[in-house]
């Protein structure tokens, strides 16, 4: 009888191997923290080995194997098993060039280390010698041999005991020396390579290897009596008003529910496989909940955890996000009362007040008394916020103070509306870079809010919400009456309201803003994911770049 297999470490994809002759940073990344991007050269490579296995099959001679082997600590698939010479070869198919030593065409290391790990499994499976590899580049259709000799063996088995290190460590790898390689590499948006080379070198000028925007767009589903589910692969929502829509998933990156529209139990499990959060937002513009699926890993969540639970490092995070905060609100009230404002007292004790707070909390000495000093601070901005408006805006659009919790005016209404709307958009950031919402810096834990993402709000109220409301009402863009509800000293936004809110929340989202430290656009949606993997960084061996931007 023989003996089970007493170890118990996973296998390694043949795959992964590639990745790790490419870069340790995106092995891990890939294979440690399960993170996997595809952009459009892995799509290209997908279709590329399809369209070779249904042209070889019909000519008899694609076998593509599935093997693994618990000695070698290896699985994969190889991608095509041919006899050639009296022997067996695996061979691996490639979009891209072939590396050159003169006009020698040969393989890229990690091609080699992948199509030779392939040789060695195909040999404990067949019992045959495996005596190479082949590789076809086929932007050069060019194939390469690639020879399994003792070298090529130990090579794998290097690379193996090499990974297998690498997964038992919690520190990402160093980012490659050569960025070169980092320009086409699908992990580039998570590992943000250019912005840690940033660091290093303040004379270094980043590529932008972040998209600039999503292609995906959030979902508003707003009428009552509307109907969420799922028909192939599209999301469908039929409402009495508007009929029957349909949106394909690949272009949904969140499903946002306000009030009492349903959604079936197969969209929720259509959203939950696709990685699409579901958010449930009251009529009167409360968050409620979610059903992210993506929350993260094991990995992320122990170095979070293990960061946050340093007093030191939340008072260092907390002060660079209160002092953020400050100043730009002090550069925006500054700009905006340039013409009109600057005799008005308020705006001149307001602007005191500020200035007072930035100089306090640069040396705070607990995160207690940062708290303090951005409440103060904003009593401060809110104090001015009256002077924002234009004197000819309906009385009804004057702001008297901030109230909430039910709001008492029209312009409180739309500022605790937008800011739902914000805590879902952060909510969506932080759990896409698979952080925990739960463990935050500076806001303390209470109701259902979670701290992190009340934290990361504060870089993103002014510039995505207040603003777009100052000019809205300047703009004269709310009818008093049709876009409100109020009873009894309560004011909510109206059905068109709230359409009307939506769609200048998701316009401002969609807009660009350059960047002053890396110095590259982006829109409002992508720089909340960027400050979110910038805030990772702050724990990961990349400090600096977290809660920089400025409002100019």
């Amino acid at each position: 009888m023989e003996e089970a297999d007493e170890s118990h470490e996973p296998l390694l994809r043949v795959m992964s191997l590639r990745a790790l002759g490419y870069c340790e940073r995106l092995f891990y990344l890939e294979e440690v923290e399960e993170i996997r991007l595809a952009n459009d050269p892995v799509f290209a490579g997908r279709a590329l080995h399809e369209d070779l296995r249904k042209i070889e099959e019909e000519d008899g001679e694609w076998t593509s194997l599935e093997m693994a082997s618990p000695a070698l600590g290896l699985l994969g698939k190889t991608d095509c098993v041919k006899r050639r010479d009296g022997s067996i070869i695996a061979y691996e198919h490639k979009r891209g060039r072939a590396r050159r030593e003169g006009k020698t065409a040969c393989a890229w290391p990690g091609d080699a280390l992948q199509v030779s790990a392939y040789g060695m499994l195909l040999e404990e499976e067949s019992g045959l010698t495996v005596p190479e590899g082949r590789i076809r580049y086929h932007a050069e259709n060019v194939t390469v041999r690639v020879p399994l000799d003792d070298v090529a063996r130990e090579g794998v088995k290097s690379a193996v005991a090499r990974a297998r290190a690498l997964r038992e460590q919690d520190a990402r790898p160093p980012v490659t020396r050569n960025d070169r390689q980092c320009i086409r590499c699908s992990l580039a948006p998570v590992c943000l390579p250019e912005e840690e080379r940033l660091l290093a070198d303040p004379d270094w000028e980043p590529l932008r290897l972040f998209p600039e925007d999503s292609e995906k767009k959030t979902l508003h589903v707003m009428e009552h009596g509307a109907r969420v589910g799922r028909s192939g692969e599209t999301l469908k929502v039929d409402s009495p008003e508007s009929g029957s829509r349909a949106f394909p998933v690949n272009e949904v990156g969140a499903v946002v529910l306000h009030g009492f529209p349903q959604i079936t139990t197969q969209a929720l499990h259509f959203c939950a496989y696709h990685e699409i959060p579901v958010h449930f937002v009251s009529a009167g513009g409360k968050y409620a909940a979610s059903t992210a699926s993506f929350a993260g890993n094991v990995q992320r969540r122990l170095r979070q955890y293990k960061a946050l639970s340093d007093p030191g490092t939340c008072l260092r995070l907390a002060r660079k996000l209160v002092l953020a905060k400050v100043e730009g609100s002090l550069r925006y009230l500054l700009r905006a009362t340039r013409q009109s404002g600057r005799e008005d007292p308020a705006v001149v004790q307001g602007v005191r007040s500020l200035r007072e707070c930035l100089a306090s909390a640069a040396g705070a000495q607990g995160v207690d008394a940062l708290r303090g000093h951005e409440g103060l601070a904003g009593r401060a901005y809110f104090s001015v916020f009256p002077a924002l408006l234009k004197p000819d805006a309906p009385p009804e659009m004057r702001f008297f103070g901030r109230n909430r919790r039910p709001p008492k005016d029209r312009v409180n209404a739309l500022l605790g509306f937008g800011y739902a709307l914000l805590y879902q958009a952060v909510l969506q950031a932080l759990l896409s870079v698979g952080l925990e919402p739960a463990l935050g810096f500076m806001h303390t834990p209470r109701s259902s809010a979670h701290p992190l993402v009340l934290d990361l709000m504060e870089l993103f109220r002014l510039p995505v919400w207040d603003i777009t409301v100052i000019g809205s009402i300047n703009r004269m863009q709310w009818d008093i009456d049709a876009d409100f509800s109020v009873t009894q000293g309560r004011v909510w936004l109206s059905d068109s309201g709230r359409k009307k809110a939506v769609a200048l929340f998701e316009n401002r989202m969609a807009e660009t803003w350059k960047h002053p430290v890396v110095g590259y656009s982006l829109s409002y949606s992508r720089l909340m994911e960027l400050e979110a993997r910038l805030l990772e960084k702050e724990w990961t061996g990349s400090p600096g770049l977290f809660a920089r931007m400025r409002l100019r």
